[in-house]
């Protein structure tokens, strides 16, 4: 599918192909169109979060999709004041449209975050497990490997440093991952046999819950393990209909 694509066009092949209207999300995740604009589209920028850095960053780059996956509304309610009304303003002006998709993305299997995350590690015969709003929400596969030599692969798969808790097995068995901030879901894995657990982030309470569980923990940071969906999503885009993309790195240390 060649030629300059519509707006809609895109957003409905998206909504269909992320199922955007069957997987529920939490309430300030409004996954789809945040942002419209005058509907013709010439490149698609892919970003971990909506934000004024995000916004100007695909302004500078002729960019007017902008594909995140922590939208507009992630904080809840709040004021268009300051830099969110500056915000507006610039999307607005250079006609940029903003797409969301939080946790249809993260569970897609084939672009999701887990999904991809998992083939940069090398795993095969992932199976989904751990429900959550009625749809599993990470990934098991059960695989031997010694957890030193899996924290340097994950290294290599984020590009940064990984927190290890050394806390089960030295030689794994049976590894979970869930990108973005799951730490907190720790008991819930350990239910589910696992030995080892991946994640972005953890409450300071998950690292004493690995040690009375016996379960490793490596946290590769929120950011870090969830911008793998977000382009995904944009170069299979860019394939089908013929636009270029752009990933715009802007991480926030988490």
């Amino acid at each position: 599918m060649r030629g300059m694509p519509q707006l809609r066009q895109l957003v409905d092949y998206c909504n269909d192909l992320l199922r955007i209207g069957e997987i529920a999300d939490w309430p300030n995740a409004m996954n789809g169109l945040q942002i419209e604009n005058s509907g013709k589209l010439t490149k698609v920028g892919a970003a971990v979060d909506a934000s004024t850095r995000t916004m100007d960053g695909a302004i500078e780059r002729g960019i007017n999709l902008l594909i995140v996956h922590h939208g507009l509304f992630w904080p809840g309610l709040q004021p268009i004041t300051g830099g969110r009304r500056r915000m507006l303003e610039r999307a607005f002006e250079h006609d940029v449209a903003l797409y969301s998709a939080h946790l249809p993305l993260d569970v897609h299997s084939a672009l999701g975050n887990n999904a991809q995350l998992a083939g940069a590690l090398g795993f095969q015969n992932t199976e989904p497990f751990l429900e959550q709003k009625g749809q599993p929400v990470g990934l098991k596969v059960n695989a031997q490997i010694p957890r030193a030599e899996l924290a340097g692969n994950l290294e290599r798969a984020l590009g940064g440093p990984v927190k290890l808790f050394a806390r089960g097995p030295e030689q794994t068995q049976t590894i979970a991952l869930i990108t973005g901030g799951a730490g907190a879901e720790i008991y819930a894995v350990a239910q589910e046999g696992i030995d080892t657990f991946i994640t972005g982030e953890a409450p300071h309470w998950a690292a004493v819950a690995a040690e009375e569980i016996g379960m490793n923990l490596l946290l590769g940071g929120h950011y870090a393990t969830e911008t793998f969906g977000v382009k995904a999503l944009a170069a299979h885009l860019s394939d089908r209909f013929g636009l270029p993309w752009e990933f715009l790195d802007f991480p926030t240390g988490l």
